[in-house]
């Protein structure tokens, strides 16, 4: 276990490049693997939890390589080609990993086992075994919908509708790869629109899925299912998750300017971003493309003074990961934000809610916690910090806090690192290279 500490500092200066989108990585090994010919991938994120993925994805009879050059080739088995693994399947650390896993084997006729870390096997599943079920699929799982869970594939699986019972794109996205396999429509309800890597990932291998705004809170995507998906290529566009971290070091730091080049904008993943705006950030978007359905656009930050704002619930499916560096952004700014309606923090990788706010108290920052509201009181320029933050398994509290000890009095330590490399194996070093001061915490 490797501790961590971050100093102040000022004049973050440089251009970087973030890891690729953890969210489209994944799809694109899954729904390639599940094409006919090869498909080519550039740009995957190389974190453990897109490889525990590709590692699962091989164990099933896909055939991946990676080139010397960064290209991953993946040699799909057809709709419904997937084989059933020797052993049990290890996600590690991901939560999209093994939901999304869960809902591609659903309706294949075999038996596969999934299991996780520590932090993975604490997490409920059962949002995800219910619309399979629904499908024919069981899924039998420990008290409390947990991992170590075995499904039991449909062998003849039905079509459903189903209608989300919260905003996820994970369930969404569960269902609909199930849908894959299974003949007739399959059809996914949503209230709130929720992040579509998924249904543009389909789309662009060829599958047929129409999505249909019906009224304000009711958005039907319909899959047809087994089509005969093509092999593409890929290019995966930087994480705006993961660039979130840097972008908020950049704001709230002294005398910094810097630019994150070839960051994924999809509409619905850009919440932080117009919540920052909304803060008074300086932001400028330059070079504005298309990269596979997706639109790409490099960042421009500087350093802001931000003020408190309150976030709607209804902005919460599209920076459901950013919550924890938002509020290190909300620490530094003057004035009250509330963000609202963060249920869905509970049962991340930690229970983030909690997380947030018990380290933010350790670093003597104002913070309570309302129902499913985080209140953060900012003390820009005067945060105490000199604490030594529990990250409990969570890669994103890691960073975050990391991210806070730039701009506090004292500097702010982790106790852990480790999980940093599920979704961002390069921060520390890209960090240091714009000018933060994070060395290990001995």
């Amino acid at each position: 276990m490797t501790g961590l500490v971050s100093a102040p500092v000022s004049g973050l200066k440089g251009d970087i490049g973030v890891p690729g989108d953890k969210s489209i990585s994944h799809r694109a090994l899954m729904i390639g693997g599940m094409a006919v010919g090869e498909t080519t991938i550039r740009g995957l994120l190389l974190g453990d939890d897109v490889l525990r993925t590709a590692t699962a994805l091989e164990a099933m009879g896909v055939s991946i390589k990676r080139d010397s050059d960064d290209v991953w080739r993946v040699w799909g088995v057809g709709v419904g080609g997937l084989q059933e693994p020797d052993d049990v399947l290890d996600l590690g650390n991901s939560g999209t990993g093994a939901r999304l896993l869960m809902g591609l084997v659903a309706t294949h006729p075999i038996q596969v086992q999934f299991t996780g870390d520590a932090s993975l096997r604490s997490r409920p599943m059962g949002r995800i075994a219910t619309p399979l079920g629904q499908m024919g699929t069981q899924v039998i799982a420990r008290d409390g919908d947990k991992m170590p869970l075995t499904v039991i594939g449909a062998r003849m699986a039905m079509p459903i509708e189903y209608k989300l019972p919260v905003p996820s794109a994970q369930i969404k996205s569960a269902v609909l790869l199930a849908g894959l396999n299974t003949p007739g429509e399959t059809s996914v309800i949503e209230t709130r629109p929720s992040r579509n890597h998924t249904e543009l990932m389909l789309r662009h291998f060829g599958a047929t899925l129409t999505v249909t705004d019906e009224a304000p809170d009711r958005r039907v995507i319909t899959l047809t299912g087994q089509p005969e998906l093509e092999s593409k290529e890929v290019i995966i566009p930087g994480d705006p998750s993961s660039a979130a971290f840097p972008l908020v070091a950049a704001l709230i730091t002294p005398e910094s300017e810097i630019t994150i080049k070839n960051i994924g904008l999809n509409p619905l993943r850009i919440g932080m971003i117009d919540t920052l705006r909304e803060m008074g950030a300086d932001i400028d978007v330059t070079g504005a493309r298309d990269q596979a359905g997706e639109p790409v656009a490099d960042l421009v930050v500087r350093t802001s003074q931000l003020k408190g704002v309150t976030v709607p619930p209804e902005r919460a499916p599209s920076m459901i990961d950013e919550y924890p560096v938002l509020a290190v952004a909300a620490a530094a700014a003057d004035g009250v934000t509330r963000m609202r309606g963060l249920k869905e923090l509970r049962v991340k990788e930690s229970n983030r809610l909690a997380a947030i706010a018990d380290g933010l108290t350790a670093c003597g920052v104002g913070v309570e916690i309302e129902d499913d509201d985080l209140i953060v009181t900012g003390a820009p320029a005067s945060i105490p910090g000199g604490a030594q933050i529990e990250s409990r398994m969570d890669h994103r509290i890691a960073m975050s806090f990391l991210v806070l000890g730039m701009t506090a009095k004292q500097p702010v330590a982790i106790d852990d690192s480790h999980h940093i490399a599920t979704s961002f194996p390069s921060f520390v070093g890209l960090m240091k290279g714009l000018g933060a001061d994070i060395k290990e915490n001995s």
